[in-house]
């Protein structure tokens, strides 16, 4: 049994209960997407043809296109809302890290996150959308919903392994997030898991780029324990597990700079998103997975996110 499957099974999925019927009295539009519209009349403007993907809406398909050019091309109209929530897991070879004091490596952490997540939307009627930054033996998801939608998330979710290196890659982002910015519609939500390491601000001016036309987007960072409160101590030599980055220093007198720096990135990439509409939540994998996933509903519900 993989240490991701470990951590799903410990998981009380109890915790979790009452988080979808707390989504059905929140204000239309807000938690996990809104409902597609059903008006009509000028309110509703046509805006153009995408190709179709599996998981697409059937009664937007295009039949007179299909007619007469053979393909399969779906409708999207201006107000048209979705309420699908794409699911972003960095997968790159950094979020592999485990120290000695953590439970599970930081991608261990963000699948059972995104498990978790996904599992909470799908018992609300939501389809769930999987996409990858990085990583090895991972498998793109179309949204699914139904019966079998949350066996085959998790599926998906426990293959990947930690891999890739985007320090190396500089087009690497732009390619991974290009799916997500085609096909998230208005309403879409998009919770992105990552630990920032070696592309911060390439990221988030991406995850900002994503706010817009009504979706909802989330950066969850992920931190191990000795990232998030600098537990070395004496002499250590650091080293970045993407790019060639490395640095030898004293962290007892490090410490407090190093904090410092981390809370400053922190509240300046929470300004970024939040001035867009969006939200940054910090967690890490010694937390309690479902206080965590109470802190990343909040902030697709509007409410404060940690940082």
């Amino acid at each position: 049994m993989t240490a991701k499957s470990r951590a799903l099974r410990e998981f009380d999925w109890g915790k979790i209960s009452g988080l979808r019927l707390r989504a059905e009295s929140i204000a239309e539009g807000i938690y996990l997407g809104s409902h597609r519209s059903i008006r009509r009349g000028s309110g509703v403007e046509f805006s153009g043809h995408r190709n179709y993907v599996p998981g697409d809406d059937l009664r937007w398909l295009d039949r007179h296109a299909l007619m007469r050019h053979a393909r399969l091309l779906i409708r999207e109209f201006e107000t048209e809302t979705d309420r699908v929530l794409r699911l972003v897991v960095d997968a790159t070879a950094s979020m592999g890290y485990k120290s000695d004091s953590a439970p599970v490596t930081k991608l261990e952490f963000a699948v059972l996150l995104a498990a978790v997540l996904a599992r909470v939307a799908i018992a609300g009627g939501d389809p769930v959308a999987l996409d990858w930054l990085g990583g090895a033996n991972c498998r793109w998801l179309p949204p699914l919903t139904g019966r079998q939608a949350f066996e085959r998330v998790v599926g998906a979710l426990e293959t990947a392994s930690a891999r890739g290196d985007f320090y190396m890659d500089a087009d690497g982002i732009e390619r991974a997030l290009l799916p997500v910015l085609r096909y998230a519609r208005r309403g879409t939500s998009i919770a992105i898991f990552t630990d920032l390491a070696e592309m911060p601000n390439d990221l988030i001016s991406r995850a900002v780029g994503l706010c817009a036309r009504g979706r909802r987007v989330t950066v969850v960072r992920v931190l191990d324990p000795a990232e998030s409160n600098f537990t070395f101590r004496g002499p250590v030599h650091l080293r970045a597990l993407e790019g060639k980055i490395s640095t030898t220093t004293d962290a007892s007198s490090t410490r407090n700079q190093y904090l410092a720096a981390l809370k400053q990135e922190s509240e300046e990439f929470s300004a970024r998103m939040v001035q867009r509409g969006g939200r940054f939540v910090t967690v890490c994998t010694e937390d309690d997975p479902a206080e965590a996933i109470r802190d990343i509903i909040a902030s697709f519900g509007g409410g404060s996110a940690g940082s």
